[in-house]
C-alpha cells in the first residue's frame, strides 16, 4: 500500500520506462491533497489494472483523513455510478459538514466552506493563539476547501477557497476546467489559475503541459473547452510550458503560476 497526491499517480502512470518495472505487488493506493481529473485516473486504473485505488480527504491539521472513498466507486463499474468524483463519506471518528460564512451549517447540496472534528483534530498550531482560535472557532477545522455533501453524505470537495475565480461576478472552480482541458488527447497536465482584471474583477487563465511529441495550439484549446463548458468558464488566455511548478509535496504551486503570470513569464 502506499499514499500519494495526484501529480504522482500522473508521473507513474505517464512515465515511459514504466513497462520495465514489476508494479503488480501494488496492491492499494491512496490518494488525496488535491483533486484528481477524470483523464488521470482513467489512465493511472489503467496502466494499474492489479491496483485498488482509493480516495481519502483530509489535512494534516486532522491527522490526517475525514472522509474515504472505496476502492470499488474507482473500477469502470463504479465510475459509471458518478460517485467517484466525491470525496466519499465521513470516517467513522470524523464529523463533516458544510458551512455558510457565518458558520452555520447548510442544507444539503448547497456550496460552501468544509469543516470538520473528530478526536484526531489538533489541539492548535504551535505559539500561534490567533492563527488556531480562527481554524478552530466553534470546535470545527475550518479546511480552506469548498465543497457540498450531496442528500446520501457524501462529501464533494470542489476546489480551495482562495483558488477560486470570481469572473464577471460568477464564480469558476479551477478543478472544472483543469478537469476539461487535462481530458484534450494533447495535454498531460493542466492548472488554471485567475488573473486581475480591471473589466471582469479576474481572467481565467490556463496553463497546460502538452505531451511528448505534440504542441497543442491556444486556438484548438480554446475550440475544445468552448464546447465542453459554459462561456465564463472558458480560459481567455493559454500558456503552454514544459513543467508546471510544483511544490515539495509535489502539488502545482498556484501562488507561483499566478506570480509568473503577474509578471508576464508566462
Amino acid at each position: 500500500d502506499t499514499l500519494i497526491v495526484p501529480t504522482m499517480i500522473q508521473m507513474l502512470a505517464d512515465h515511459p520506462r514504466r513497462g520495465e518495472f514489476r508494479l503488480d505487488s501494488l496492491q492499494r493506493l491512496y490518494y488525496g491533497a488535491s483533486v484528481i481529473s477524470e483523464a488521470v485516473l482513467v489512465r493511472a486504473t489503467r496502466a494499474l489494472p492489479q491496483t485498488k485505488f482509493v480516495q481519502v480527504y483530509g489535512m494534516t491539521e486532522l491527522s490526517p483523513m475525514v472522509t474515504i472513498l472505496p476502492a470499488y466507486y474507482h473500477t469502470e463499474e463504479g465510475r459509471a455510478l458518478g460517485k467517484h468524483r466525491s470525496a466519499g463519506h465521513a470516517t467513522i471518528t470524523s464529523e463533516v459538514r458544510v458551512v455558510g460564512p457565518d458558520d452555520r451549517e447548510l442544507p444539503r447540496g448547497e456550496v460552501g466552506e468544509v469543516v470538520a472534528r473528530g478526536p484526531q483534530m489538533m489541539l492548535g498550531y504551535w505559539n500561534k493563539p490567533e492563527e488556531t482560535a480562527h481554524a478552530l472557532r466553534g470546535g470545527w477545522m475550518h479546511t480552506g476547501d469548498i465543497g457540498r455533501i450531496d442528500a446520501a453524505g457524501r462529501l464533494w470537495v470542489v476546489d480551495r477557497a482562495k483558488d477560486m475565480i470570481i469572473r464577471g461576478g460568477n464564480n469558476v472552480y479551477p478543478s472544472e476546467v483543469e478537469a476539461v482541458l487535462a481530458s484534450h488527447p494533447d495535454v498531460l497536465e493542466a492548472a488554471v489559475v485567475g488573473r486581475p482584471d480591471a473589466y471582469l474583477g479576474e481572467e481565467v487563465i490556463a496553463v497546460v503541459v502538452p505531451r511528448p511529441g505534440v504542441r497543442p495550439t491556444p486556438e484548438a484549446l480554446q475550440a475544445f473547452a468552448a464546447e465542453r463548458l459554459s462561456r465564463i468558464k472558458v480560459p481567455r488566455e493559454y500558456a503552454v510550458v514544459d513543467a508546471l511548478p510544483l511544490g515539495p509535496s509535489r502539488k502545482v504551486l498556484k501562488r507561483t503560476l499566478r506570480e509568473q503570470i503577474a509578471g508576464g513569464a508566462l
